[in-house]
């Protein structure tokens, strides 16, 4: 099964698109997006990665897409196009929380936190269970970073901020620092909700920023 998933949440993103089967999803090629550009770049690079490996859009089995939190314009196109390729051709499409890509994209398992930097002194922090590279949400919120502080204790701390890592190593939690994501995490974890059930309806599929919206529209640059 050929899988299509795509990230445009932050600065940067990516698509990817992986042959995944009961177990694995191997991926055929990352393609990096560049940020700022995602509404004029993603469609076109998405028909030249499938025209490069000699396949069209109705071979795509399914689709898997960053839902959040990140850019507001960022998930916007992102979530807008494979809404609508999802829609027009009538495949699964499975949202993903780019803090539970994080969560299973380290070594570390048990009781971790995702923290992604948010902004205005804010933090983006998924609370998860990892086991066997499956992540089991407790909680995605807004924190600042005294109450990541508290809240860390006894977990261990994932983040691709080396800014937030020594800040964290110097409150005496363990740390561990990753690199964000690809795509070809999001479609893997994409194609264990689609064997799941665990998809949204095309016209479902929406945005999980975590703030709340009138921080989100009230916030300059996003």
């Amino acid at each position: 099964m050929l899988i299509l998933a795509a990230d445009t949440s932050g600065k940067h993103g990516s698509i990817a698109l992986s042959r995944c089967g009961p177990d694995v999803c191997i991926p055929f090629e990352v393609v990096p997006l560049d940020g700022g550009t995602f509404s004029a770049e993603l469609v076109p690079k998405v028909a030249a990665l499938l025209a490069k490996h000699g396949l069209g859009k109705r071979d795509i089995a399914g689709f898997a897409v960053v839902s959040g939190p990140g850019s507001f314009t960022g998930l916007r196109v992102g979530l807008a196009a494979m809404k609508a390729l999802a829609e027009v051709f009538a495949k699964p499409i499975a949202a993903v929380s780019l803090l539970e890509a994080m969560a299973v994209s380290g070594r570390s398992q048990g009781k971790v936190i995702a923290a992604l930097d948010a902004g205005r002194g804010d933090i983006y922090a998924g609370q998860y269970c990892v086991n066997s590279s499956e992540a089991h949400l407790e909680s995605e919120r807004l924190l600042t970073r005294s109450e990541l502080i508290r809240l860390a204790v006894g977990c261990i701390v994932l983040t691709a901020d080396h800014a937030l890592a020594e800040e964290a190593r110097g409150a005496a939690l363990q740390v561990e620092e990753i690199e964000l994501p690809r795509a070809d995490t999001i479609a893997s974890l994409g194609w264990k909700k689609i064997l799941t059930g665990r998809t949204v309806l095309p016209g479902e599929l929406d945005a999980n920023y975590i703030r709340r919206s009138s921080e989100i529209f009230s916030k300059s640059g996003s």
